[in-house]
């Protein structure tokens, strides 16, 4: 209980301070335990940071692994199937990013994107990798036009279309000139994503 409540709460502070303005004191305190639980259960703040890491990435992988099911079991299909995992992979991804506790997450991921250290490897190595793998399989056979570096790189915007609505979630608010994304406006947004990911599966190539 204590790991659990040590990580839940280094995931927030991490997050909105970084590993340098994030204090394991203030984690501690607001944990409910002492400073030493962080030495017994993670040897030291590097290793609470860390943690937190794979933590993350678990949470992603439990929360995709039957997308991830699905789209394998489509793997050897048609065009216009392949097309289909894909939206349904992406929306699977979206509804993820639209949940509550996906933004301590978010503020965690985003840092580490700017400025990676050993904590990137492990969210990509344990969470990003099969999803962007299999998004690029998919995307060979919905567009066997494309070479792997050019479907690779159309997985970068399938999956970034999703991403927007969490690490730009106050821009999208302002946008559609609302407070918060309501359950009415949620299926708007993950129908709009199906659109356009089909827009990006069809177009031809010059």
């Amino acid at each position: 209980m204590t790991y659990a409540r040590l990580l839940e709460t280094a995931t927030e502070h991490f997050g909105r301070k970084g590993y340098e303005g994030a204090s394991t004191r203030e984690i501690a305190a607001a944990s409910g335990t002492a400073m030493s639980s962080i030495t017994y259960h993670f040897g030291g703040k590097e290793g609470l940071y860390l943690a937190v890491a794979d933590h993350i990435a678990v949470q992603i992988s439990q929360r995709q692994s039957a997308a991830l099911d699905a789209a394998w079991e489509r793997a050897i299909i048609t065009p216009a199937d392949a097309i289909s995992a894909l939206q349904d992979m992406v929306e699977s991804f979206a509804r993820m990013l639209l949940a509550p506790d996906s933004a301590a997450w978010a503020n965690f991921i985003v840092r580490e994107q700017q400025e990676p250290t050993a904590a990137f490897e492990r969210l990509y190595d344990g969470a990003m990798h099969d999803l962007v793998e299999m998004l690029v399989r998919l995307i060979g056979v919905a567009r066997p036009d494309l070479d792997d570096r050019a479907a690779r790189m159309t997985s970068i915007f399938l999956y970034g279309q999703a991403v927007i609505l969490r690490i730009g979630f106050a821009s999208v608010c302002r946008t559609l000139g609302v407070d918060s994304l309501d359950g009415g406006t949620q299926a708007a947004l993950l129908a709009r994503l199906r659109a356009t990911t089909l827009c990006l599966l069809s177009e031809k190539s010059a």
